[in-house]
C-alpha cells in the first residue's frame, strides 16, 4: 500500500474530501507521517518554517485535498482585568522565549508549573483549558527554521537564527 504525499498547498476555500486534526508541534513540522481516520497512510511534505494553520488546505499529486484542524491541546490561559499586568506576564514569558497565543484580554501557552507559580505571582489567574494552540509566529516571520533526518524519519526542530547588529 502507498502512502498518500500531501505536497502542496491550496487556497483555504478549496473544498476538501478529508480532515485532519494535529497539534501544533505537528503543524509546525514540515515533514509529518499519520494515519487518516479511514486508516490509510499518509504523509505532508511541505516547505520548512511556515506551519500549517487552522483551515490550510494540502493536496497530493492525484488531486486529493485535505483539510488541516487544529487539536485542541491541554494549555494554560492567563486573564486579568489589568492590561498592565497583562502586558508584564506577557513580558516575562517571552523573556523565557515561551510562545504565546495573544487574545484580547488572554494569553495562552503550553502547561508548566514553574511558569505557572510566575504567573500567579505576577497577579494573573491562570486557568487549564482545552483548545487549539496557534502562538505567534515573530516580528520576523518565525525565524528560519531547519528540518533534521535522523535514523530515516525527519525531526522538526526549531533553530531559529540570531543576527549580530554591527554599528
Amino acid at each position: 500500500m502507498s502512502i498518500l504525499l500531501f505536497d502542496q498547498r491550496l487556497s483555504p476555500k478549496t473544498p476538501a474530501a478529508l480532515e485532519m486534526a494535529f497539534t501544533f508541534e505537528q503543524r509546525e513540522r514540515s515533514r509529518l507521517r499519520f494515519v487518516l481516520l479511514d486508516g490509510r497512510e499518509a504523509a505532508f511534505h511541505i516547505e520548512r518554517g511556515t506551519p500549517l494553520v487552522e483551515g490550510d488546505r494540502l493536496v497530493t499529486a492525484e488531486g486529493l485535498v485535505l483539510a488541516i484542524r487544529a487539536k485542541p491541546e491541554s494549555l494554560m490561559e492567563v486573564r486579568t482585568e489589568d492590561p498592565l499586568i497583562l502586558a508584564q506576564a506577557a513580558y516575562h514569558l517571552g523573556n523565557r522565549h515561551v510562545r504565546l497565543q495573544i487574545g484580547k484580554h488572554w494569553l495562552r501557552l503550553p502547561l508548566d508549573e514553574v511558569l505557572r507559580d510566575m504567573l500567579v505571582r505576577l497577579g494573573v489567574e491562570v486557568f487549564d483549558i482545552m483548545a487549539p494552540y496557534q502562538p505567534e509566529a515573530g516580528a520576523y516571520g518565525g525565524g528560519h527554521h531547519h528540518s533534521h533526518r535522523d535514523e530515516g524519519e525527519f525531526h522538526y526542530e526549531s533553530r531559529l537564527h540570531h543576527f549580530n547588529q554591527d554599528t
